[in-house]
């Protein structure tokens, strides 16, 4: 049995200073190798840990045979974002880590095949040719991150009209605006937004709903017959703690969004600046403070590290990003907790942490982090808070009977809000959680959405 193929990477050197991408893809002696790795299962678990239940050891095996596109129509049935999720989703939890290969050695690079397939079918234009007839129903989308995307492409295989509004003045919500360039790049998320479209979904921008337009404006002057909400968690989560409003304090998706979205790392070609200090602190430990950590190292700040309550066997962040940043110089310094930030003239100068010890377990399954009553301080020119989102309230105050949880998550029975009519899925439900689940949300929903339609009728 030949040994997992590593994924090539740019030189960790020459990548903290530039904001190309990190991870380079697998080639065809490298995808061909590893496809062969596949023990095709009778009983394939990877398929029962995919969110989206693609069919893996299927187009897999279309790959040995190099039935490339084959390989591609065969993932694009269930899975529309494949180059995308190829990059950004954790694997290793999920498909990878069912594989049986993955018992006694390594379990099969799904991942890294998804991607190549993924790239491949955009490289060489393998458009899936489909036959939609249209219903003459109407339904509404409301944000167009993963969750928005997956329900999108569903239900308009459906036949129904399908538009999708979006608050930004781009598409793809935390896959523009929430994940670096090095990472996913753009060119991608437009290209496979533009393989949506091809489909004739209708996207328009720039519309807050809630503020441009309300939920019963939607249902009531546009006649939809559905509304699915898949706005996401974009509401930064606060340490609550003295300092926090200091001039240099960031919050972890204003920073990213700034970068991303608003395209802050080419300036001066693009009006967008961001000021970030030579000396630069993230506080959290999931994939976002890891983005947050390396973008900070690519701007240009000498000493990036990360403060983070417990220990580096506890991190939430995925063992590849945590790796990629250790290898680009950014510092972890764990078991503390921040307590307070201390500015002159009101710009933020230092952090002070309180050193943290490990209890017993939690609900996590990680030790609770206990105080310890000793203090470190840090020297600091930038603060990145990087602790969480939730979602933003706009459409619980200005949608009537719209039923919310103690954390602003809309409550659902299976999809179907408080509101007749009106559906939600994604991260606007759970929380935040990966761009698979809310597809697999996105995907679930439409399939719901059409029985409520007929039923209806």
């Amino acid at each position: 049995m030949n040994k997992r193929q590593p994924m090539p990477l740019q030189d960790k050197e020459k990548r903290k200073n530039n904001f190309n991408e990190v991870a380079l893809g697998y080639d065809l002696n490298h995808v061909q190798i590893e496809a062969k790795r596949c023990l095709n299962c009778k009983d394939p678990k990877c398929v029962n840990a995919c969110p989206v239940n693609v069919n893996i050891p299927q187009f897999i095996q279309a790959i040995v045979n190099k039935h490339f596109e084959e390989a591609y129509q065969l993932i694009y049935k269930d899975n529309i974002l494949p180059s995308i999720c190829g990059r950004v989703c954790p694997q290793e939890n999920q498909c990878e880590g069912a594989c049986i290969l993955g018992i006694k050695s390594e379990p099969v690079s799904i991942g890294a095949l998804e991607r190549f397939l993924g790239d491949y079918a955009l490289s060489n234009e393998c458009l899936t040719c489909e036959t939609i007839e249209d219903n003459h129903q109407k339904v509404a989308v409301i944000g167009s991150g993963p969750a928005g995307l997956s329900f999108s492409a569903a239900i308009r295989r459906m036949g129904y009209t399908t538009d999708v509004f979006e608050a930004l003045h781009d598409y793809g919500g935390v896959l523009r605006y929430g994940i670096p360039e090095f990472r996913l790049p753009k060119a991608i998320v437009n290209q496979e937004i533009n393989r949506l479209k091809s489909l004739g979904i209708q996207f328009h921008k720039n519309i807050i709903v809630g503020k441009t337009i309300t939920i019963d404006q939607l249902m009531e002057e546009y006649h939809y017959q559905a509304i699915f909400v898949a706005t996401g968690a974009g509401l930064p989560r606060a340490l609550n703690i003295p300092g926090e409003n200091l001039n240099g304090v960031f919050f972890a998706n204003e920073y990213l969004t700034r970068v991303n979205l608003m395209k802050a790392y080419e300036f001066p070609n693009q009006p967008t600046p961001i000021k970030i200090g030579e000396t630069v602190c993230v506080i959290g430990g999931g994939n976002v403070a890891m983005d947050a950590a390396r973008v900070a190292k690519r701007l240009g700040s000498k000493e990036v590290f990360i403060l983070y309550r417990r220990d580096m066997h506890s991190l939430p962040a995925r063992r590849e990003e945590i790796d990629h940043a250790i290898e680009e110089g950014i510092d972890f310094r764990l078991l503390l907790n921040p307590v307070e930030f201390i500015g002159e003239d009101y710009q933020v100068k230092q952090i002070r942490a309180e050193v943290m010890m490990l209890g017993e377990k939690d609900a996590s399954g990680r030790r609770r982090p206990l105080p310890t009553g000793k203090f470190k301080s840090f020297n600091v020119d930038s603060v990145v808070v990087a602790i969480g989102q939730s979602p933003n309230p706009i459409l619980k105050k200005t949608t009537k009977n719209l039923k919310v949880d103690g954390r602003g998550r809309i409550q659902v029975n299976g999809c179907q809000t408080s509101i007749p009519g009106v559906f939600a899925g994604g991260d606007i439900v759970t929380g935040a959680a990966t761009v698979i689940e809310a597809m697999g949300a996105g995907k679930c929903a439409a399939i719901e959405i059409d029985t409520y339609i007929k039923n209806a009728n």
